[in-house]
């Protein structure tokens, strides 16, 4: 029995060996993973700092070039409705004056005719 104690007593001590390397190999690559993932988190704050310092100014660019297309869209569609209401008075006052043209010279042919018809 003795002999068995012995085995025993070596396989446990082995066990708590490799077990306290194993432990001390995950906490080192624990230590090392939470230093990687500490810089990472520094290097996302600089990053997104840096992009905020850098993209206020891209953005007010940006409106300012909006409002000026919008601007110019306006005064160009203001001068479209100016443009085709003048067409709209052209054509009317055309309409008008070409009725009263071709009134007046059917009215004349008429006279006419009944005049050499006579």
């Amino acid at each position: 029995m003795e002999m068995s104690q012995i085995a025993l007593n070596q396989g446990l001590t082995f066990l708590v060996w490799a077990t306290g390397i194993v432990l001390i190999v995950v906490a080192g690559f624990l230590v090392k993973l939470l230093i990687d993932i500490s810089k990472l988190a520094n290097s996302l704050n600089e990053t997104s700092n840096i992009v905020n310092t850098e993209l206020k100014p891209t953005l007010n660019e940006l409106n300012q070039t909006l409002s000026s297309i919008n601007e110019i869209v306006k005064n160009t569609d203001k001068g479209v409705l100016d443009f085709k209401t003048a067409v709209g008075k052209f054509f009317d006052r055309t309409k008008i004056v070409s009725g009263t043209l071709l009134g007046g010279l059917f009215k004349g042919f008429s006279t006419a005719y009944n005049l050499f018809k006579k």
